[in-house]
């Protein structure tokens, strides 16, 4: 049976299947009248988009959409999407789809009110502070797939279309006002999505439960993440429609993106680059490097990898985690190497120059330098 539950943190968010028919009392809660649903080109057709449109009309909201929205999406994507906002006097945004669609929905209602650009914001320091609070719209999210947690997260990944540079924006307004989290409008993901997206959130997990910093709750969250993805990963994987494997993995989504407030890593500041370089798919590239960043971090984690273990009931200690890391890619059919996902004939000097600038290289538990950094490289590509 899929769970059904109302929630407080880190946002309001009304969870079980087939809670997407609350969608007008979701824009009520959060004060939108006049929503634009923002998602991306391959779900715009979809039936799952096409009925929420008609949920949102039938609450008397409209049936406003905009879908310019690439799998890794950029500033010129925020740009039309401000546009559309402006142009059709919304007061708020529903962001609808996967990590793409929701992180270029939240940069939506965060920047139609802004008189600076993004890159203002980046997650620098304070820059943040450098934004308008009181010209933030709000949001509703509505993820369709279980993996980045971008629903409940306080920012976006955007890429920049010239210097081909993934950047982190940052407020603490940026988090949507109520999240919907129905597991039903998982269930059509082709299973390379429900594959990638779902190690993604293992990803997240993983880097987080082994940052160096100090912050127990998401230590916590993060351990009991990757034991949620473990159990339900391959059966939503095997049977599509096992809902309760979709809601568990929903909630495994949301806690890594919650966990990661305590730090990324190597996984992460490599994949940035390679997505922003070659377009692909983030979650599926997070699973590709993890076994070679887990032995680049081995000399930091072998401790922590055997309560991993103990806690996950795999033995072996980090051996035993790294097996099985492997098993469960080649379970979920995840390409073996970056080489098979497309990158041939990489630029290894922009891709070493991206990880050693990516804010999650300051989280990862061996210092990434230079020269073990364009190793590990090497090893990957």
């Amino acid at each position: 049976m899929s769970p059904t539950a109302n929630w407080s943190y880190p946002t309001a968010i009304r969870f079980g299947a087939g809670r997407i028919k609350e969608i007008g009392a979701a824009c009520a809660a959060a004060g939108i009248k006049k929503p634009l649903l923002v998602t991306d080109r391959g779900l715009a057709a979809l039936p799952v988009t096409q009925g929420t449109l008609a949920l949102m009309e039938a609450a008397g909201l409209g049936a406003a959409i905009f879908s310019d929205v690439d799998p890794n999406p950029n500033e010129r994507n925020l740009a039309a999407g401000v546009a559309a906002f402006k142009a059709g006097g919304h007061d708020g945004v529903i962001a609808f789809g996967g990590g793409s669609g929701l992180d270029l929905a939240k940069m939506v209602a965060f920047m139609a009110g802004q008189k600076r650009p993004v890159w203002d914001f980046e997650d620098i320091g304070d820059w943040w502070t450098r934004a308008d609070a009181a010209a933030i719209y709000p949001s509703v999210a509505v993820p369709t797939t279980a993996g980045t947690g971008s629903e409940v997260g306080r920012a976006s990944v955007l890429t920049n279309s010239e210097t081909h540079e993934k950047k982190i924006i940052f407020h603490p307004k940026v988090l949507p006002s109520v999240v919907i989290a129905d597991p039903e409008l998982t269930v059509g993901m082709p299973r390379a999505i429900t594959a990638g997206t779902g190690m993604d959130a293992f990803a997240h997990c993983l880097e987080a439960f082994c940052s160096p910093f100090y912050h127990p709750m998401s230590q916590g969250i993060a351990l009991e993440g990757m034991r949620l993805v473990k159990e339900n990963l391959p059966r939503a994987y095997a049977t599509p429609d096992d809902m309760e494997a979709r809601a568990h993995m929903m909630s495994a989504a949301m806690m890594g993106a919650v966990a990661f407030q305590k730090g990324l890593g190597a996984i992460h500041a490599i994949s940035h680059p390679v997505g922003a370089l070659y377009n692909t798919h983030h979650g599926t590239t997070n699973a590709v490097v993890m076994q070679a960043v887990l032995d680049f971090n081995r000399p930091a984690i072998e401790e922590r990898m055997a309560l991993l273990g103990a806690y996950l009931g795999i033995s072996g200690g980090f051996d035993g985690i790294r097996a099985f890391v492997g098993e469960l890619n080649a379970t979920l059919g995840i390409p073996a190497t970056l080489a098979a996902m497309g990158v041939t004939n990489p630029d290894k000097a922009a891709v070493l120059a991206g990880a050693l600038k990516d804010p999650s290289c300051g989280g990862n538990p061996v210092p990434m330098t230079e020269e073990n950094t364009r190793a590990l490289i090497d090893v990957l590509m």
